[in-house]
């Protein structure tokens, strides 16, 4: 079976076929470093990393993901000066904040990660060849705007099938220089007020880029005139990515042949942002919740569907987390060398059919439940089978309890830590087994309750007792 996207743009499942036989360019709106990231914010990372894995590993292609940083924009010149702070500190800081709650959530670093600000030619280079083309003007009031001329354009409206009379007038610039209130900046010139470092020359004088041009023209410098797949939130479909490819496509650009959006978390059937006061920051929630988790809990269905966020959303996930976790750590010793297995193809038909992850993390929990299965009647080597095809699998996920990251500590640390804790434990789990012989019930009962009080799970089996960490504490 053939990878199959939902195109946003069509309207329906594409099979995905690259420009390249052996590789894939992966576009994706990343944040405006305005303020610290919360789960709403973070979910279209951990979907598009979810998707860069699969094209990697599922398919073989050699990916290379280009996410944004929008580093200056109206929110964030207004915040930093109501703070007293210089508009470029304020963004770096968010910025940072964003960087290490995706590292947290172990979403893989973007190949390339540029910032607006450092692209001002290619920008103006764009506008020049819009303007060349008749589909871009400099306003007449002299403030130093650019504008695209949407009515010069006529697909303008073919990404989120709309027409131009049916549009809401753009709010992104000063309407008095517009010769259609439709009509959206590409360039801002310089206003009274704002700080001159928020500026920079050009022809048509010192200001910033619209927020739209930004991304067309980053684009264009690290994917090509033409890249594959463009992604991001569905609440950027209109005007932000319906802006991109108008002025792309304008400047005689290919711009991105597949669009994929993913949607939205939500409170009591709002989406999450902060105007509405209910965001719940990834530094404050994972300071009593595991990053595993959380991950597996923004992963867990389709990106496309909504996830409702509720009371007991994360406990669900931890608890799924676990299950996986306490069977990989039943079947596997230490000491053995990963394994490299092919995945079940239920698994890859799962997310080959656009990512149907809920379909794929059923295979990982019914190959769990198999593996708990085989461990129970003795059949260590089938368990062990099965415990490589889950680490495989969750690991296209970025769910892989085993994995280093999880810790919090380096590979090694990690390892001899858990060398040290088997070598206790073990001699224990002996000690209560000579009780158990010599009928000591009495002892063998104390050996097993301070087993469980310092958090090891035993279970007796046919072929002696096993322990395992059911659960870390030190989340």
């Amino acid at each position: 079976m053939s990878l199959r996207l939902y195109d946003t743009a069509a309207r329906e499942l594409r099979d995905f076929e690259p420009l390249h036989d052996d590789r894939v360019g992966l576009y994706i709106c990343g944040l405006t470093t305005q303020g610290a990231p919360h789960i709403g914010h973070i979910r279209f990372a951990v979907a598009f990393d979810i998707l860069r894995r699969w094209l990697a590993t599922g398919h073989g292609y050699d990916v290379t993901l280009v996410r944004n940083v929008t580093d200056i924009d109206d929110k964030i010149l207004a915040k930093s000066a109501g703070a007293g702070r210089e508009w470029w500190a304020w963004s770096y800081q968010f910025e940072r904040e964003t960087s290490e709650a995706l590292e947290l959530l172990g979403v893989l670093p973007a190949t390339y990660e540029p910032r607006a600000t450092g692209h001002i030619p290619e920008m103006v280079e764009l506008i020049e060849a819009l303007i060349a083309a008749g589909h871009a003007y400099v306003a007449e009031d002299g403030s130093g705007d650019v504008y695209f001329d949407v009515k010069s354009y006529a697909a303008y409206g073919e990404l989120t099938h709309q027409r131009l009379d049916d549009m809401e007038p753009a709010q992104d610039a000063d309407p008095r220089g517009k010769r259609d209130p439709r009509d959206f900046a590409l360039w801002k010139g310089h206003k009274e007020g704002e700080p001159e470092s928020a500026s920079w020359p050009t022809p048509y004088g010192r200001g910033r880029p619209g927020w739209h041009l930004e991304c067309s023209a980053m684009a264009r410098k690290y994917l090509g005139d033409t890249f594959d797949i463009h992604g991001g939130g569905v609440d950027l479909r209109f005007p932000h990515h319906e802006n991109e490819q108008a002025q792309s496509h304008a400047a005689g650009l290919g711009f991105a042949r597949y669009w994929l959006h993913n949607a939205w978390v939500t409170i009591g059937g709002e989406k999450m942002s902060k105007s509405l006061g209910n965001s719940l920051m990834v530094s404050e929630i994972t300071k009593t919740v595991r990053p595993i988790a959380l991950r597996y809990y923004l992963s867990a269905v389709n990106y496309r569907s909504t996830i409702e966020y509720h009371e007991g959303s994360l406990t669900e996930a931890e608890a799924a987390v676990e299950r996986i976790e306490g069977f990989l750590r039943r079947a596997l010793d230490d000491e053995q060398e990963v394994q490299a297995t092919p995945l079940p193809d239920d698994f890859a038909a799962a997310m080959d059919d656009d990512l149907n992850v809920s379909g794929a993390l059923a295979v990982v929990h019914e190959t769990v439940r198999a593996g708990n299965t085989a461990l129970d009647e003795g059949d260590d080597d089938e368990a062990a089978r099965l415990a490589w095809l889950v680490v495989g699998m969750t690991e296209v996920l970025g769910v892989n309890p085993l994995d280093p990251r999880w810790n919090g500590t380096s590979s090694r640390t990690a390892d001899d830590a858990m060398s040290a804790l088997d070598a206790l434990v073990t001699t224990r789990l002996a000690e209560r087994e000579s009780a158990r012989a010599a009928r000591d019930f009495e002892t063998a009962d104390l050996v097993r309750d301070q087993l469980t009080a310092a958090g090891i799970a035993v279970e007796d089996t046919a072929s002696g007792a096993r322990w395992s960490l059911p659960r870390r504490t030190d989340a």
